[in-house]
């Protein structure tokens, strides 16, 4: 899967770095991947195989039956229960509209499932700092040995962010919009790179656009397939245990044989005879399978999607939260005491408020969730010391660091701290 995964990523003009969490990736990644492979399986058995097989009268010859068998894949089929009769022309008839399209269908649910990551992706860059290349320095930094090319990289990731959070800091007041309406006007007010929560806002609203997708995907699917997709799952399970011929409730399942209606012009081209036909559709085994599965796939992931956007809001919301997440990996860093002094507690509290703010804290948690706690140490500790200098929080450091300063080799990351959480 993983493989998968890494090659329909590689094709994608999208760079495909970890710089989400998982419950990101099993929408964009993992279920686009599913629904592709799950096109790619019923197209081939559409296009390569006998998508749908019909019982022609005895007087049809072959040609004859060729064309009403293709004429029904075409046309719509409709679904007729046994115990009722055949409707008139004009009745009204219970139409299986989707079962040619279903590969096209999945293709687009790959799309839909994929969207929110253009965003995140797209609109990152905005608030001043590439965050892909923020977390494939992280990702480069955590598999180095200790080395010269180990610190050059530590420094640079350094160095980078500190532009970053020292550039919000310089901003004049004002949003600096181009527009003039009241709308834009709110939104700068309320968010932007000034104050520091551009990226957590844009994180979270694209967390959002995973949620509202599959909630519309699960309904919108109703009208598409003709049944009550929002509750697919539930509904064909307490069927299967309740009879045993569970495959002619068509009000849950996909029906398996459906019928035909289609007129035939004889040779003089004026007198029309109407056929009606009975035709089995064996794609729709390889269509209830796969919907079944998708059904309890999109809720699990609906699951993860909302609980990760509740607790990313409930870290945004509380700045307490922050300050442990810091004061912790500072601690590990040995940066601090295990009981802070007075001076340390402020410095601390003015690390994470004015200076990483909103937007630095997330960045630095986006690293935590996809490297490593040492790695996350590092770049923390790497940041603290360059804000100390800069801030002149600290008399001891010349004006011109050397790197073993900046990135203190002194201090021992044991393996012990793998096992810390955080």
């Amino acid at each position: 899967m993983d493989r998968l995964v890494s090659l329909i990523a590689g094709a994608s003009s999208v760079r495909s770095s970890n710089d989400d969490d998982f419950a990101d990736r099993l929408s964009s990644r993992y279920t686009v991947v599913l629904l592709v492979l799950f096109a790619v399986l019923v197209g081939m058995n559409q296009y390569v195989r006998n998508p749908i097989t019909c019982w022609a009268p005895v007087h049809f010859t072959g040609p004859h039956t060729k064309f009403a068998t293709n004429f029904c894949w075409v046309k719509n089929t409709y679904y007729l229960p046994w115990q009722n009769e055949v409707p008139r022309e004009m009745e009204k008839k219970q139409m299986i509209p989707y079962y040619q399209w279903v590969p096209f269908i999945l293709l687009f649910q790959a799309v839909l499932f994929y969207l929110p990551t253009i965003v995140w992706h797209g609109m990152n860059s905005k608030a001043g700092i590439d965050a892909d290349s923020i977390m494939q320095s992280a990702h480069s930094l955590s598999r180095m040995e200790k080395s010269d090319a180990h610190k050059r990289t530590m420094l640079l990731l350094t160095n980078q962010m500190d532009r970053f959070l020292s550039n919000r800091l310089n901003r004049k007041k004002g949003c600096g919009c181009n527009t003039r309406s009241c709308f834009m006007i709110c939104c700068c007010g309320l968010c932007g790179r000034r104050l520091g929560n551009y990226l957590v806002i844009l994180f979270l609203f694209s967390k959002f656009c995973y949620i509202v997708n599959i909630l519309a995907q699960l309904f919108v699917l109703n009208g598409v397939l003709s049944i009550k997709f929002n509750t697919f799952g539930v509904d064909l399970i307490r069927l299967i245990m309740s009879t045993d011929d569970w495959t002619e409730q068509n009000h849950v399942a996909f029906p398996r044989v459906t019928y035909c209606d289609f007129y035939i012009r004889g040779q003089d081209m004026a007198n029309v005879q109407p056929y009606t036909i009975q035709c089995v559709l064996p794609i729709n085994l390889y269509n209830e399978k796969i919907y079944f599965f998708l059904w309890f796939w999109m809720v699990f992931v609906l699951l993860a999607s909302t609980i990760s956007f509740f607790l990313w809001f409930m870290r945004a919301l509380f700045f307490r939260d922050r300050l442990k997440f810091i004061r912790n990996h500072l601690l590990l860093g040995s940066r601090v005491n295990q009981i802070e002094e007075i001076d340390e507690k402020s410095n601390i509290r003015e690390f994470a408020s004015r200076y990483l703010k909103q937007d630095g804290t997330f960045l630095l948690r986006l690293i935590a969730h996809n490297t490593n706690n040492i790695t996350t140490t590092e770049i923390i500790c790497g940041l603290w010391d360059y804000w100390l200098r800069k801030s002149e929080k600290v008399d001891t450091m010349p004006d011109t660091m050397p790197i073993s300063r900046l990135y203190p080799t002194d201090v021992e990351y044991s393996d012990e701290l793998k096992g810390k959480e955080l």
